[in-house]
């Protein structure tokens, strides 16, 4: 897995940092296993950094399993917990798979796409 670091910063912060990138592949090197994801205001990175959310990143890192069943365990309602998971896909936190079932069918799993979060903000 892979370390996320979610940020805030400028358009010219990212811009500059995926120049980075770019030399570093152009010189051959081995890139670090992490990705960042910039939000240009502390508000929004915390409207979707939320505490409900970490706890839902937190347990399917733990123990990636159905939303219904981290639901469950989070004791949350499932809709709430779908529309986080969803959330939390969109920006490249969680991931869904489905798995088939024994028998018939599929079921989708909840998985963390990273084994850490950290969190840096500016607030000027």
């Amino acid at each position: 897995m892979r370390s996320v670091i979610v940020s805030t910063g400028t358009v010219e912060e990212y811009f500059a940092r995926g120049r980075e990138i770019a030399r570093q592949v152009d010189r051959g090197d081995l890139l670090k296993s992490e990705f960042t994801l910039t939000f240009e205001d502390p508000g929004d990175m915390f409207a979707v950094m939320t505490p409900a959310r970490l706890e839902l990143f937190r347990a399917a890192k733990a123990n990636p399993s159905s939303i219904t069943a981290i639901a469950h365990h989070l004791q949350r309602d499932r809709s709430t917990v779908k529309k986080d998971v969803d959330i939390l896909v969109a920006a490249g936190l969680l991931n869904i798979e489905e798995v088939p079932l024994p028998g018939h069918g599929r079921q989708k799993f909840v998985r963390a796409t990273a084994d850490r979060i950290q969190l840096q903000a500016v607030v000027v």
